[in-house]
This record gives C-alpha cells, structure tokens and sequence, in this order.
C-alpha cells in the first residue's frame, strides 16, 4: 500500500489525555505507584490505554503527563504534552477543577463553561470525574490541576482569544477520539463564536471565508471582534447553527472565487467539494451584459479572479449578480424571516467587489445554474 493509499491514523483529544493524566495521578496519590500504561473507558464505551511521559510524587500530590497524538490530523496540539497534577481537596470541597500553566480560563459568557472558570469542556470533566470517583471514591474531595506545556503559544494558533479563553489552550473533545480532517473543531469554533457573539448582546455577526475578508467586513462595517466568525468554508454549517440559534443580522463575506461557489449552490465552498463553474459565470455575466468576447474571455480564464478582472474591465457587475445569487443559496440554509442576511464579495485587496444588501431570508429562489 502507497503511503498516500493508507488509512488516515486517529488520535486522541486533550480532553482524554487530560483523563488519562488524572487516572494515573490518582493512583499514584492513593496507592504510591503510577500505573503506566493507564486505561480508561471513552464516552463511547472503548477502553483505551495511554503510555505516560512524565510523572512526579510529591508532598501531597501526584502528577501524571501524557504526550498528545492526534493521528494524521493537522492539530495544533499534536505532540503537547497533558499534565494533571492531582491533590486532596478542603473538606466538603467536591471536585475542583484548575487551570494550570496552558490551559486557558474563560472570560467571557456564552461558552459552556462559565467566566471565571478553566476552559476544561463539558465531556471531559465528566471523563475526569468518572476516574476520579472510580479510583477515589465518589464525593471525593480533590482538586484537578490540568496543564500543557507550551500551551500559550498553542493558544494563539486558536479562536480562544477572540472567545475570550485567555492564558492557553482549552481542554476539548466529546467522544475522545480525534478523526482525521473531520473539521469537527472548526465547526465547534463557529457554535462557540455564535454563542459568544449573542452572550454578550451583539445582534449582528459576520462569517468570513479567510482572512482578507474579515477584516475587509470588520472595517466595512466597524465590527467588534466578538463578531468576527471564522466559518472557513463551512458556510452552511454557520448558517444552520444561527437559523437555530438566531442573531438578528448576519454577514457573509468571502473571496471572489468562494463567493461564486456559494452562487452556484455550495454550502461548503472547499477547493475539495468542487471548482468553480467558469461557465455557469460566464452565463451570469451575458445576463449582466457581457458581450461575446467578454463571456468567451470569463470561460477560458484560469481563475475566478481573472474572470472578474475581466468583467470589470469591461464595466459589467458581475460581483453584485453573484452576491445576489449567493445570498440565495445562504438565505436556504437560514430561512427564517426574523434574520436579515448580507453577501458582501471581497478581491484579493479586500476591496468590495460585490453587495447584497441585508434581507429577510425567508423566501430563497433558485442559486445560479451550473452548467
């Protein structure tokens, strides 16, 4: 089998790594002796074992570290190293969680864990507390202390300053399992950025394709950071997230060539899903009032970038027609009349290529023709 035939290899989640780390401290704090490999059981019911990479007893605690593998996926934390160092808690405590060096601490609402409180998710702590209860006892009062090395850093490679998670990275995952590619943490960033976005009573949010185009939207309409989304490709996922879960007004922007896509009916507008239709655009532009030659120039250009160069040159408008269709293909994914929905289309430069004003998105018509 060629390397690039081979099945793409799994991995694990700093949330089961954070799990396993505790399972062995614990051990070592009730027994004196780390287990090493430590199992624990995954959400799904898979029992998994971890070798450890560090471990330290001291004067009332132990500490466990478990090097992250994320498999083949391009994860920022892949090779970080998960520490839990675990102690006794004050009596009638309960368990406590900590945020130690790397491991980031909530500032602001509408995440899953309150301000104030260290960014460890919800599935993990209930895996944390499941070894915990299972080595210690239930009603165990301890004190959970997590950390990654290097998570600071880590952190700045992440949405969590724009959330509001500040000092490092956050303790994540829901089943424990990292699957390659899957784009499940990306799409967990957009849920978390709406929420953050309606939290702190912003009615207005603005999904971006890539960068030129977020902050071409953010001056455009002299936006707060807190409602920059960075939907990546994903532009259906954002929209059905805030169809259930509604702002007022939301803002797509995005590339030329990613904007023609959403046009032309692509939720996921990723090179991977499909190219852009140089016909179907060359179409639009005739219906603007492209002339023979300008629609034969828009089939043979070798980007959408070149075809709206073209069609600019020749003063048609081909950027609003492909706002306005790609306004119908997301007011699809809204559909609701209490949401008010913007295309605004971005060149390389971030200049304005092409508007669809703000409309309720309750009645969508069909997205351009793909040929």
């Amino acid at each position: 089998m060629n390397e690039e035939d081979r099945p793409l290899k799994r991995g694990w989640t700093t949330g089961a790594c954070a799990t396993a780390a505790t399972k062995a401290a614990c051990v070592a704090l009730k027994a004196g002796a780390f287990p090493d490999p430590v199992e624990i059981v995954l959400p799904g019911g898979q029992a998994v074992a971890f070798a450890l990479a560090r471990n330290e007893r001291g004067d009332g605690l132990a500490m466990a570290g478990i090097v992250k593998d994320a498999g083949d996926d391009p994860d920022v934390t892949h090779g970080a190293l998960v520490m839990s160092t675990v102690r006794p808690g004050a009596a009638g405590s309960g368990l406590v969680y900590k945020a130690g060096k790397g491991v980031g601490t909530v500032t602001r609402p509408g995440l899953p864990i309150p301000p104030g409180e260290a960014s460890i998710n919800p599935v993990p702590r209930k895996m944390i507390a499941g070894v915990v209860a299972e080595v210690l006892g239930e009603g165990a009062d301890v004190e959970v202390e997590i950390s990654v090395a290097g998570g600071e850093e880590m952190a700045l490679k992440t949405l969590n300053p724009r959330l509001g998670i500040f000092g490092g990275i956050s303790i994540l995952g829901t089943t424990g399992i990292v699957i390659p590619y899957s784009c499940s943490a990306w799409i967990h960033s957009i849920h978390r950025g709406v929420d953050v976005a309606r939290a702190m009573g912003f009615d207005h949010v603005a999904g971006s394709t890539g960068n030129t185009s977020e902050l071409a939207v953010q001056k455009f309409h002299g936006l707060h950071e807190v409602q920059l989304i960075d939907m990546g490709d994903f532009v259906g996922g954002m929209a059905k997230y805030i169809r259930a879960h509604p702002v007022a007004k939301v803002t797509i922007a995005g590339g030329v060539a990613k904007m023609t896509k959403l046009a032309q009916g692509l939720l996921d507008v990723h090179s991977s899903r499909g190219s852009a239709d140089l016909d179907g655009l060359a179409a639009v532009a005739v219906e603007a009032g492209a002339n023979a030659e300008l629609e034969a120039r828009i089939k043979s250009a070798n980007t959408v970038a070149e075809a709206f160069i073209e069609a600019n040159k020749a003063g048609i408008a081909i950027g609003d027609a492909v706002a306005r269709a790609a306004w119908r293909t997301a007011a699809g994914a809204l559909n609701s009349p209490d949401i008010a929905l913007e295309i605004l289309v971005f060149n390389r430069e971030g200049e304005l290529r092409g508007h669809a004003p703000f409309a309720a998105s309750h009645s969508p018509s069909r997205p351009l023709k793909r040929r």
